[in-house]
């Protein structure tokens, strides 16, 4: 890519389409704690097992298997807006709907109307980030993935923080009704920036069958040189950030002892603050070391800072170790996330952004869905100080197999430059 062909970072962050990126994945990540970190809070605080917190974590299985109904998302078009915004719309007012019920139930009394009411969430929220997700590969070009996926990453924590800290906040001040209700209002709100945002100027063209739309993305994505390295990369590479922080809130309430409020502020606000800078400087990095150099560095940093816990773990409970641990921890997951978002959108195309994107990034959520039922029945037996060591650990072999694709990735960053 020439110098001339490169966007400077005021240009990118001032293009209109950046900004419907950055609001609509806002609208993304509000869901995304409600099944995660704000759910274990809430069954932690009610005194639920360890085991039945990891049990729990299985809720949102529904994002591993997006990809089942992503072709029709991509073959159908809505009754309202575009091919992308009015399925968007859609799911917003029904992720409304669903916040707001789960609020009126309680986990020691409702714990199965609860649990129907998560996986509902989580279909829900799947089905909203397959099509925001395909609306970002088909409206961002080329030369701006990197600032593209860095400014998705913002938006979602922003809002994932907005589910999870402030949330637990209200919670800890009011009770969990008036913070669910919170959280419904400003997913309601949401359905503006769908309305706003632009039509992508080549939306690509819908498969003429449900057939093709199921066969084709998959086709195209297999026809890829050197795709099934990518595709266990993909699952590989963020699979020790994962576990390390599959029991996050189980850990920091019931293994260490914080209360509501020292999480919500010095754990989970600090954590949001430090992935954004985090964010900036990772889609900052890869427009300038390109997928694999990036990928490689964060990659390696997200496997060390894992250890960051453990010293938690051992030394107990410090306010000012919480502070630094997190900070760390998630500001080099943030770089990491940065350059991992914009590898997964470099595999995809626009006429199947739906289909294949959902295919990937189902992939790549495998293991932060799966690893709690794991760490549920791992930490019981080795303690947390041992399990945050096998969490920096088990990054090694998705480093290992980074350095084995430096070619194939270099040619893949070459032929974006192509493209571009």
């Amino acid at each position: 890519m020439t110098a001339a062909a490169k966007p400077t970072l005021l240009q990118a962050l001032g293009d209109k389409r950046m900004v419907a990126v950055l609001f609509l994945s806002f609208a993304s990540g509000l869901p995304f704690n409600l099944t995660g970190f704000t759910l274990q809070a809430w069954l932690a605080s009610s005194g639920l097992s360890i085991r039945t917190i990891g049990l729990f974590s299985l809720v949102a299985l529904p994002l591993n298997f997006k990809f089942l109904w992503a072709p029709l998302l991509d073959r159908y078009l809505p009754p309202i807006l575009g091919r992308r915004r009015g399925w968007i719309l859609i799911f917003q007012a029904c992720l409304t709907v669903c916040i707001g019920a789960m609020g009126f139930c309680s986990p020691t009394r409702e714990l199965y109307v609860l649990g129907v009411l998560a996986l509902l969430l989580a279909f829900l929220s799947a089905s909203q980030d397959i099509v925001i997700d395909a609306y970002r590969v088909d409206t961002i070009p080329v030369s701006e993935r990197g600032v593209a996926a860095a400014a998705a990453a913002f938006g979602y924590r922003t809002a994932a923080m907005l589910a999870g800290s402030v949330l637990v906040l209200i919670a800890a001040w009011v009770d969990w009704q008036s913070a669910f209700l919170f959280v419904a209002c400003f997913m309601a709100a949401t359905m503006l920036s769908t309305l706003r945002a632009p039509e992508p100027d080549a939306p690509g063209h819908p498969p003429h069958t449900l057939a093709d739309a199921v066969w084709h993305p998959l086709r195209a994505l297999l026809k890829q040189k050197g795709v099934w390295g990518f595709l266990a990369l993909v699952l590989l590479y963020k699979v020790g950030d994962a576990l390390a922080l599959s029991l996050y809130s189980t850990f920091m309430i019931k293994g260490v002892g914080f209360s509501l409020e020292e999480l919500s502020i010095a754990g989970k606000l600090n954590m949001t603050i430090s992935t954004m800078i985090g964010l900036a400087f990772g889609g900052f990095m890869y427009i300038r070391w390109g997928v694999f150099r990036s990928l490689l560095v964060f990659g390696i940093g997200q496997s060390l800072t894992n250890l960051l816990y453990m010293w938690l773990a051992l030394a107990g409970k410090k306010v000012w170790l919480l502070v630094l641990a997190t900070s760390v921890d998630t500001m080099v997951g943030g770089m990491g996330q940065a350059a991992f978002v914009a590898f997964l959108v470099s595999l995809c195309s626009a006429d199947f952004s739906a289909t294949q994107y959902a295919l990937l990034s189902a992939l790549a959520t495998l293991p932060r869905n799966v690893t709690g039922w794991i760490a549920g029945h791992l930490v019981p037996v080795i303690g947390w100080p041992h399990f945050f060591v096998v969490t920096c650990l088990i990054a090694a072999p998705g480093l290992i197999l980074l350095v084995i694709l430096r070619r194939p990735l270099q040619e893949l960053g070459a032929r974006e430059a192509a493209s571009a």
